[in-house]
């Protein structure tokens, strides 16, 4: 086994970037887990992984991961969107509505004023 070393973990990443890209998100998430593992304060790596729960349907994981990221940067509009499918995808509207419009609040993007439904309380 190759020795971990930062840079390796650069290249662990990014390989893990495209195998999500190309739908192998279990494979994305054994490669991050080695990342995580030597620097559990990298926040990208922890979204991607989360990314990669999310795409192979392990929502707690991904539930909890996103949950981190935004511990961390509460303000981060990816995040809560993320989020909100992930509780969306679980069964969980309440919790969703919730993060889909902390989303738009924080990044006014189309797709995230779409999903909070604003207009849908009048």
């Amino acid at each position: 086994m190759p020795e971990s070393n930062p840079e390796t973990h650069v290249i662990d990443f990014r390989a893990a970037e495209q195998l999500l890209d190309a739908r192998d998100p279990r494979g994305a998430v054994k490669l991050l887990d080695s990342v995580i593992a030597a620097h559990p304060e990298n926040t990208a790596a922890r979204l991607l992984r989360a990314r990669a729960f999310f795409a192979a349907a392990q929502l707690r994981p991904a539930e909890l991961e996103f949950e981190l990221v935004l511990e961390r940067e509460p303000d981060n509009a990816f995040a809560h969107y993320a989020l909100a499918r992930t509780f969306e995808r679980a069964g969980r509207p309440d919790a969703a509505t919730r993060h889909f419009r902390l989303a738009a609040a924080l990044d006014p993007k189309p797709e995230y004023l779409k999903a909070a439904r604003f207009e849908a309380e009048d």
